[in-house]
């Protein structure tokens, strides 16, 4: 995945307000997964994926229906918020494992 930058998160956090609760850890993970997979395959190809974009998690989250973005005062928003960074943290920790 290309680094990931505030925007990145927001635009996650956006996607993960507009699913129910339920999905949003499953939702996230798979985002994460996707913009791997497309960081891959420019890596290899050259070419953007034909489905998950340059490999950032923005490009990842732009490919669904994103929420306007609320304040830091909005508590779902916040929540959905740190879920992409929880995931990120797992993500770099399996990462640097391998």
């Amino acid at each position: 995945m290309r680094p990931v930058l505030h925007g990145d998160v927001s635009a996650a956090a956006r996607v993960l307000l507009t699913a129910p609760q339920a999905d949003r850890d499953r939702l996230c993970a798979r985002m994460i997964h996707e913009a791997e997979l497309a960081d891959r395959h420019v890596g290899q190809t050259g070419q953007l994926h034909p489905l998950f974009g340059n490999g950032s998690l923005m490009a990842a989250a732009r490919n669904r229906r994103l929420a306007d973005e609320p304040g830091f005062d909005n508590l779902q928003y916040c929540q959905c918020f740190e879920l992409v960074l929880r995931h990120l943290i797992t993500f770099q920790i399996n990462w640097t494992r391998n």
